[in-house]
């Protein structure tokens, strides 16, 4: 099977203060399915940013490329979905207005517009504030309306950046199992950048483990656990076991 996105021997350097340069990647290759839910953790200074910003078009490798269905990427695309730890909401827009947005920017017609903002608004529970500001909402239901954008223009897939690094513990969990409910009713290809690794693991169907200096993979471990996942299975031994073994992965991974 042809993989949705493919990182072929990726490499980026970033040129510093006079003659010297640092390598945030070296040689990364992976591919990722159609459909799969991948995380991507390790220290910091591994690459992981490096790695989406060149998937999104944000970036350009020194060498290597990245394809998503058998097409280079070059430039940023609305089929790629980027969602980051910032909300990058329009203040000035209601939380409809800032998901109709990329709509409207592709020529849809009004009425098409709103059927489906009021679709994904309603996928991440924001139906009654539809009509609100970004300055009367919490953080979690600000990045719960820069999810339903996200999935309005319909992606092929969406590549989210620590996406929810700034929020509280318990609104966290809480966005987790709802990105995971959106994820299994729509079935996107996604790519998330995290620290967290108990996030990292519940999330996934494979957790890719980077290391540091210069970053690269490390190491790649499939999570077989069911979904739909909630808190029984956070709780379980299995998920103890595996989120022991990404620990161990992504900070003692001289020891494996």
């Amino acid at each position: 099977m042809t993989p949705k996105i493919s990182f072929q021997n990726v490499s980026k350097r970033f040129d510093l203060a006079g003659r010297s340069s640092f390598a945030a990647l070296d040689n990364f290759s992976l591919d990722i399915d159609d459909g799969e839910f991948i995380t991507v953790v390790g220290p910091s200074g591994c690459g992981k940013s490096t790695a989406m910003n060149i998937a999104a078009g944000l970036t350009a490798p020194s060498s290597g490329r990245v394809v998503v269905d058998d097409v280079e990427v070059d430039k940023p695309s609305p089929e790629r979905g980027v969602i980051f730890q910032q909300y990058a909401l329009f203040p000035w827009l209601t939380v409809r207005e800032n998901v109709e947005f990329g709509l409207q920017i592709a020529g849809l017609a009004k009425a098409e517009r709103r059927k489906i903002a009021d679709h994904f608004i309603g996928l991440v529970g924001l139906t009654d504030f539809a009509n609100a500001l970004p300055k009367t909402l919490s953080g979690g239901m600000k990045q719960r309306c820069a999810i339903a954008r996200a999935y309005a223009v319909n992606p092929k897939m969406l590549l989210m950046d620590e996406p929810f690094g700034a929020l509280d513990a318990l609104t966290r969990v809480q966005l987790q199992e709802q990105l995971l409910t959106m994820w299994s009713k729509e079935r996107r290809t996604v790519m998330f950048i995290t620290h967290d690794v108990d996030e990292a693991v519940f999330l996934a169907s494979r957790v890719i483990v980077m290391a540091a200096r210069p970053g690269r993979l490390h190491k790649i471990i499939p999570i077989e656990l069911p979904y739909p996942r909630n808190e029984e299975i956070r709780l379980s031994p299995e998920f103890a076991a595996l989120r022991n073994q990404v620990w161990r992965a992504v900070y003692h991974p001289t020891s494996e």
